[in-house]
């Protein structure tokens, strides 16, 4: 049977770069929040960005249920910030007796803050739709990440 790959990791860590890679060493389909977000509603969502990425994340979860049924691999590409989710997300597959495997994207802050500014870049540019990181959403996201521990993560990608 097929499985899912959990990418865990803060926000513009390479977590996209990674799913990408993954999905073609895996012949995968890879499912993104941000990649929907984007596409429908533009990067600025205002006040409903929580409530409609919490209501993609469910859509998409059946989805890859779906997805694997039929024998292809599943990335989830969306950061699994919080030690809840990530155990909501284990249990999740586990319930239905699907192989999943977490992922963590574990980069310096020297790493990030290059990172961040590469992508704030190219967005302002226009070269890539992605959500530009000022301060105040780099604050938020570094309250809300909860760092996994050992025993959360299969697979720790160090860069």
């Amino acid at each position: 049977m097929a499985k899912v790959y959990l990418i865990c990791g803060r926000i513009c860590c390479g977590k996209s770069v990674y799913a990408e890679r993954l999905r073609k060493e895996n012949n995968a389909v890879v499912l993104s929040v941000d990649e929907i977000m984007l596409s429908v509603f533009g990067p600025y969502t205002g006040e409903k960005h929580d409530e409609y990425a919490e209501r993609i994340q469910s859509c998409l979860f059946k989805k890859s249920v779906d997805i694997i049924e039929v024998g292809t691999d599943v990335i989830l590409d969306w950061g699994f910030w919080t030690k809840e989710k990530r155990a909501y997300a284990r249990e999740f597959y586990k319930s239905r007796n699907i192989e999943c495997e977490f992922h963590y994207i574990c980069i310096s802050d020297e790493v990030w803050r290059e990172r961040v500014e590469r992508r704030n870049h190219a967005v302002a540019a226009g070269e890539t739709m992605a959500y530009p990181v000022d301060s105040n959403l780099a604050e938020k996201f570094r309250t809300l990440f909860e760092a996994p521990d050992e025993d959360e993560i299969d697979v720790w990608v160090r860069e």
